[in-house]
C-alpha cells in the first residue's frame, strides 16, 4: 500500500517529517474530522484499522491482505470496541494505539535503510520532542502545563485533593522549571513561617498544614522535601498536638 513511500525515505530528517505527516493525519481523524472517523468505524464491520499518511490524508480500512505487510499494521480492531465503551475512554485508547503504531514504522523505517546507534538515538529524540498523540488529542498536555503551574504557586489552591502539590517547595520547583523572574518572591515575600515567624525564603523548603493552611519551614518543623513527599496529610505540631472536642 505504501511500498513507494519506502523507495523515497533514506535519511533520519526524511523518516521524521513521514512520522509527522502521519502524526497530523491521525490527529486530524480523532479531532477535527471525528465524527466521519466515527461514522466508519462500524462494529458491525470487520476488523478496521486507522491508518495515517504522509500527505496528512487518513483512512479506516482493513488491515493488508499480505503477509508480512509492507509496513507495521496499526491496531487492529479498533471498531469494535466503539460502543461498548465511554466515547472519550475509546478516543483515548485508539489515541495510544496510534502512537505506537507511529513508533513502529518510524523504526522500521531505520531498521530497513541501516541507520546506526546514533541515527536511531537522534530519530528518537527528535519524536520525543513531539506531544504524543494521545496527549493532544486528551487534553493531557494543557492539564500537565496547568498542573505545573499550579505547583509554582506558594499561595495557590489549598484544596485537600492537590495538597500534596503545596508540599513542594518554591525552590525545588523553581530548579525543574527555569524563567521564573522575581515578581515571584515578591508577591510570596511577606508569607511569615508559623513556627520562627521569619519571611518567605526562595532558597528554603517550606511545607503547608493542610488543616490550619500556615506555611512552615521544613527545618523548624523537622521536615525534608523527601518526607513531604510521602505524606498525605500534613499536620503541624500546634494542629497535632490539639485534641478532639467530645
Amino acid at each position: 500500500m505504501e511500498g513507494s513511500a519506502l523507495n523515497d525515505l533514506r535519511t533520519v530528517e526524511e523518516v521524521f517529517n513521514d512520522l509527522k505527516g502521519r502524526r497530523n493525519a491521525l490527529i486530524k481523524a480523532l479531532t477535527t474530522d471525528f465524527e466521519a472517523f466515527h461514522k466508519q468505524c462500524d462494529p458491525e464491520k470487520e476488523n478496521l484499522c486507522l491508518y495515517g499518511f504522509p500527505n496528512g490524508g487518513w483512512e479506516v480500512n482493513l488491515p493488508a491482505e499480505e503477509v508480512p505487510p509492507e509496513l507495521p499494521e496499526p491496531a487492529l480492531g479498533i471498531n469494535f470496541a466503539r460502543d461498548g465503551m465511554q466515547e472519550k475512554d475509546w478516543l483515548a485508547l485508539v489515541a495510544v494505539h496510534s502512537d505506537a503504531w507511529l513508533l513502529s514504522v518510524a523504526f522500521y523505517f531505520g531498521a530497513r535503510f541501516g541507520f546506526d546507534k546514533a541515527d536511531r538515538k537522534r530519530l528518537f529524540n527528535m519524536i520525543n520532542d513531539l506531544p504524543t498523540i494521545f496527549e493532544d488529542v486528551t487534553g493531557a498536555a494543557r492539564k500537565q502545563a496547568k498542573d505545573k503551574s499550579s505547583v509554582s504557586n506558594l499561595s495557590g489552591s489549598k484544596s485537600k485533593s492537590n495538597s500534596k502539590a503545596g508540599k513542594i517547595s518554591k525552590a525545588q520547583v523553581k530548579d525543574e522549571d527555569e524563567g521564573f523572574d522575581d515578581e515571584e518572591d515578591d508577591e510570596h515575600g511577606e508569607t511569615l513561617c508559623g513556627a520562627c515567624g521569619e519571611n518567605y525564603s526562595s532558597d528554603q523548603f517550606w511545607i503547608l498544614c493542610d488543616l490550619c493552611e500556615r506555611w512552615f519551614h521544613g527545618k523548624c518543623v523537622k521536615i525534608t522535601p523527601a518526607k513531604a513527599e510521602l505524606i498525605k496529610q500534613y499536620k503541624c505540631p500546634s494542629c497535632s498536638n490539639k485534641r478532639p472536642r467530645p
